[in-house]
């Protein structure tokens, strides 16, 4: 039987799934891979978090897991070919609810509630502001420059999609600036505003939804809030000036210490974020900062 599915993988504690803006679009490009390779399941909704991905799925179960999975081991095959990572995402489980369709409006929260990711995380004000997911495709939320997949030669797509696979995508596909398949050419925008009905509804959901509340609710509201991938790309150059050194492992304790302690002060960063750029644990970073 065919259901809506919520699917969510696990938050990584010590790394990132994606390190800097080349990962995040060829994650997105692996979205719309899939979405070739697996034409049954429907794609509603979804975001791709530094440490995290939640997507929004029709489809059997079987379908909805496999569909993730492999987009999983997809996307490890490039970590493992840029960044040397092995059996990166391996560990990294799933969490598969069904969605049911007799309980009144659970769809609607669902899809705002991976929607409004990117805001609880203080990265944007709206959906519509983040371009890792669909937070830009619904109601005509804003325009991006684009051109026509058909419009690239054949080592150009495969440059653009890190696949050398011969899978055939539509030639009337998007592709944006960023150099990413724009999620409204493979994702079912008419069912998803025909759910929501109208952008007052849809900005309702948005706004009531659990992530919506954590944000407002949480007492660093109001601190500026840095990306996972800037902290990262600023990391080398903080270890050069600090200790003459550029990488987090080759540091002492007392400097690891001394580290985090400066990650958190310059760029306001919790446990749980300073953790992840540096690739420990969370008790690891906890336990380093409080000798800090």
């Amino acid at each position: 039987m065919r259901r809506y599915y919520l699917v969510t993988t696990a938050h990584l504690e010590e790394g990132l799934w994606f390190r800097d803006d080349e990962d995040f679009a060829t994650g997105m490009n692996y979205v719309a891979i899939q979405a070739v390779l697996t034409p049954r399941v429907i794609v509603l909704v979804f975001i791709l978090m530094s440490n995290h991905v939640h997507f929004v799925l029709y489809g059997t179960r079987a379908e909805v897991e496999a569909f993730v999975n492999s987009f999983k081991g997809r996307y490890s095959q490039y970590l493992r070919r840029k960044w040397g990572t092995k059996e990166f995402l391996r560990r990294n489980s799933l969490d598969i609810k069904e969605i049911s369709t007799e309980e009144l409006e659970a769809i609607e929260r669902a899809m705002a509630y991976v929607q409004m990711n990117c805001v609880a995380a203080n990265i944007c004000l709206h959906p519509c502001q983040y371009r890792w997911g669909t937070g830009n495709a619904f109601f005509q939320a804003g325009m991006v420059n684009s051109r026509r997949l058909g419009d690239l030669s054949g080592r150009e797509r495969i440059r653009l999609l890190h696949s050398g696979e011969a899978v055939k995508l539509p030639d009337g596909w998007l592709i944006s600036d960023a150099g990413y398949v724009l999620p409204e050419s493979y994702v079912d925008v008419k069912r998803v505003e025909s759910i929501f009905n109208n952008p007052r509804r849809m900005q309702y959901f948005l706004n009531s939804s659990s992530k919506a509340r954590k944000r407002l609710e949480s007492e660093d509201e109001n601190l500026p809030a840095f990306r996972d991938q800037v902290i990262l790309g600023a990391l080398p150059d903080l270890l050069q000036s600090m200790f003459k050194k550029t990488a987090f492992r080759n540091l002492s304790v007392n400097e690891q210490a001394e580290t985090l302690r400066q990650i958190r002060f310059r760029f306001s960063a919790g446990v749980h974020q300073i953790a992840r750029v540096c690739g420990i644990s969370y008790s690891d970073a906890a336990r380093l900062l409080d000798t800090a």
